[in-house]
């Protein structure tokens, strides 16, 4: 007996039906559920949260100095302008603007707190989703929905990533992993040892070092890093002069077209671009660090993602002498620190496990259609944002390359598109379908090609597979993304729609505030 079908036995009686159930409060879910608001009225919607806030990943990461790594002008919705000063901004100010999006377009009561998907099932003789939702202990509760649009991000939120530390439970001092910050850590004066090169250690470094007595970053191999201010100067000029919407877009447009432009030149001419990258961390720190050892990775740039540095703040800190970058491979964790396997050693009070995160499909939840389980990695993807055979689901995923939210926008335009489509001319489901000789015939990639970043390596196996044409492929390009889900007609030939008659109770499931069953 499948997942669905286990834990459905002990649901209550009453089921709420509605539209579409988004899943996740967070950056994607809200701009989806406005969106749906905006473009879809007639249809009933609502957002399952797991936690007792909004906000996703800025509201459950409280590290110091945690804050977004990339503008916001590009990382915030397409609708809303991000008005702050500062466009490199920090976690509050992210959770905040959040939050006045959910209330400036009433979609904070149409958000369930502490309901967690474990379990979806499609059903094609009701032709919608079977939801069963963990509201407590022991407490589960059914939904069913025509559309199901997946906002849960791409990481669990139960665990992070950390490899295998031989000597770990010797250790006396702190052992801190990130996503799970202590928020009563005292750290003034400590020596700190932070294990780990990416976006999450060079934002802890700097901030850190502030009040410890040392920061150390370990790293097994170097990152590349670009800086920037974090202020945008000639965004808030435009802001002053021009209406805010219309400098907001503006500036969105050119900072897409500056990420667009940064990430094919590392496709076309990688030498150039690290030649740039490298040389400004020479003029930077040269003199304090040997920057061909640390900061000169073996990979060219956006092969990985690359660390921004606003304002500097990580070189600031290095000069200072309170911040120093080591480049080593861990032999063990002894009762003090760390020994290296270059014979040489650090001494740590605490030691924070900045190594990345776990991802998870889809939240986690177990998926199945009329009772079958699916294996993800059996089915290809379409358009990056549904799968092949899984009617009514669509998965919201970002850029590996340039901000989430662009990616965010179009999928939700995009589910606005389909749902109207939908309405228009009766249809109860659209599934991709991929012919059996095609299907047979199409090399396979993976999900997310040219990125070798350990996290996403660990994950890929498990997810869809693209092909090598249209709609089949996940380009993770913005130009050739707004095509996809802008200009392409929603029926293509690969997404089929079909048409029942709803028998029963369901009927009136189709609009208004949802209905019981």
């Amino acid at each position: 007996m499948n997942a669905f079908n286990d834990q459905a036995q002990s649901q209550d009686a009453a089921v709420e039906l509605f539209d579409v159930i988004i899943i996740g409060a967070g950056l994607s879910g809200v701009g989806a559920a406005v969106r749906l608001q905006r473009d879809c009225p007639d249809h009933s919607v609502v957002v399952l949260e797991r936690r007792e806030a909004i906000g996703g990943t800025w509201d459950l990461f409280r590290y110091p100095g945690i804050r977004s790594d990339s503008d916001m002008h590009t990382l915030g919705y397409d609708f809303k302008p991000w008005i702050a000063e500062k466009s490199i901004a920090d976690g509050d100010s992210i959770r905040d603007y959040v939050n006045q999006t959910a209330d400036q377009y009433g979609v904070r009561e149409h958000i369930r707190f502490q309901h967690n998907l474990v379990a979806a099932n499609w059903c094609s003789e009701q032709s919608q989703w079977h939801l069963s939702v963990e509201t407590g202990p022991n407490s589960l509760r059914q939904y069913r929905c025509s559309v199901l649009l997946m906002c849960s991000g791409y990481y669990s939120y139960d665990q992070a990533y950390e490899p295998d530390f031989p000597g770990k439970s010797d250790f006396q001092g702190q052992w801190i992993q990130p996503q799970f910050w202590p928020q009563a850590l005292d750290f003034k004066d400590k020596r700190v040892v932070v294990i780990g090169s990416g976006a999450t250690a060079m934002t802890l470094v700097p901030n850190m070092a502030r009040t410890a007595a040392q920061v150390t970053m370990l790293q097994r191999s170097p990152t590349y890093v670009i800086s920037s201010p974090s202020v945008d100067r000639f965004a808030n000029w435009l802001r002053d002069k021009l209406p805010k919407q219309f400098a907001y877009d503006l500036t969105r447009w050119r900072n897409t077209l500056w990420q667009q432009w940064m990430y094919q030149l590392s496709r076309v001419a990688p030498g150039v671009l690290k030649g740039m990258l490298l040389g400004k961390v020479r003029k930077e720190i040269g003199q304090f660090v040997d920057v061909d050892k640390h900061f000169t990775p073996r990979y060219n740039p956006w092969d990985q993602r690359l660390c921004l540095v606003p304002d500097d703040d990580l070189f600031t800190a290095i000069k200072s002498g309170k911040a120093q970058v080591v480049t080593d491979h861990i032999e063990r964790i002894t009762a003090t620190g760390i020994e290296l396997q270059s014979g040489s050693s650090l001494e740590a009070d605490i030691i924070v496990s900045a190594t990345g995160l776990e991802l998870v499909i889809l939240g986690g939840a177990a998926f199945s259609v009329d009772g079958e389980e699916v294996d993800f990695a059996k089915e290809w993807s379409y358009k990056g944002m549904m799968c092949s055979n899984i009617p009514n689901m669509i998965q919201t995923f970002g850029y590996v390359n340039a901000s989430w939210t662009l990616r965010a926008d179009l999928i939700a335009g995009w589910v606005c598109r389909l749902l109207q489509h939908m309405t228009a001319h009766g249809y109860t489901s659209a599934t991709p379908r991929c012919p059996a000789p095609l299907a047979q015939s199409m090399p396979k990639r993976l999900w997310i090609e040219g990125f070798p970043a350990g996290y996403m390596q660990r994950a890929l196996p498990h997810f869809p597979k693209q092909g090598d044409r249209e709609p089949w492929i996940n380009p993770q390009n913005y130009r050739k993304d707004r095509k996809l889900f802008r200009d392409a007609p929603i029926e293509d030939g690969a997404l089929i729609f079909e048409s029942i008659a709803v028998q029963g109770d369901t009927q009136d499931a189709s609009h208004g505030e949802g209905q019981v069953a």
